[in-house]
């Protein structure tokens, strides 16, 4: 007998502090085990299977990504399940929104773009509530000097020095179509420092670490252990450069995910 199966889009968005990333793992919290538990719950059964469009590491905070649910034997009713979903969730994961979707949509190969944000301060050390938002670097920061290398990742590149442990049948090759350096003028609280800011980088695919190592070597350029030459050396593969720098999980949000047609 044939299984019938139906299949939904929700999207979704939760604050990272608290969880070892999303991918399940024995004997720590992780989101996937949380919204697991709860689409369970609200279905009162276990003949569904979750697949999402990424996985984040612990600590990283999602504004939107996507997740894609598997249901055998019946539909669902999408307006009562969002509902109860999000009553049983906990309060730093929501679901924003759920589609229906066919088989021939698969979240993984799906063309999609993501946008990461990293968000930073330096100088006087700020308010403890910020450090789910936010890193900070005790040192004085060159931003100039950062806005320039922050240019320097955008277009093609090979980027195995920013993937992490890459294998030899890695692809390293990618483009990033937007890296760009500014103050944040994006979230704000009155906690937060006078002065902040945001690394915004946009792209179609990202390698483990590839955000925290690139902005790592930001912070480095900034403090002045590095110079604008070393990072165009480090987007020469040739070259072989191990960076061993991966900044602070906490200050990395996956902003965005688009779905491309």
């Amino acid at each position: 007998m044939q299984r019938i199966r139906y299949y939904y889009l929700i999207k979704l968005q939760y604050l990272g502090f608290r969880f070892h990333g999303w991918q399940k793992q024995p004997d720590v919290i992780t989101v996937e085990k949380m919204v697991d538990r709860t689409v369970s719950f609200v279905l009162g059964r276990k003949n569904f299977k979750l697949l999402a469009s990424g996985r984040t590491d612990a600590k990283v905070s999602v504004n939107q990504t996507f997740v894609e649910l598997f249901v055998d034997e019946e539909p669902i009713n999408i307006d009562e399940f969002l509902s109860e979903f999000n009553k049983n969730l906990p309060p730093d994961i929501r679901a924003l929104a759920i589609t229906e979707t066919n088989q021939d949509f698969n979240i993984i190969n799906h063309p999609k773009q993501k946008e990461y944000l990293y968000f930073f301060a330096y100088g006087e050390k700020f308010h403890p509530f910020c450090a789910p938002f936010m890193t900070y670097m005790k040192d004085d920061l060159a931003i100039e000097l950062m806005q320039e290398g922050a240019k320097l990742f955008e277009g093609e590149h090979d980027f195995w020095s920013y993937a992490f442990r890459p294998k030899p049948e890695t692809k390293t090759q990618g483009k990033i179509d937007v890296c760009k350096l500014v103050e944040n003028d994006i979230y704000s609280a009155n906690f937060f420092p006078e002065k902040s800011y945001v690394l915004r980088v946009k792209g179609k695919g990202f390698k483990r670490h590839q955000i925290r190592l690139m902005m790592g070597v930001l912070f480095d350029l900034g403090r002045g252990e590095i110079n604008l030459d070393f990072i165009k050396q480090t987007l020469n593969a040739a070259n072989r450069i191990k960076l061993e720098h991966i900044a602070q999980p906490s200050g990395l949000i996956l902003n965005e995910v688009s779905l491309n047609d």
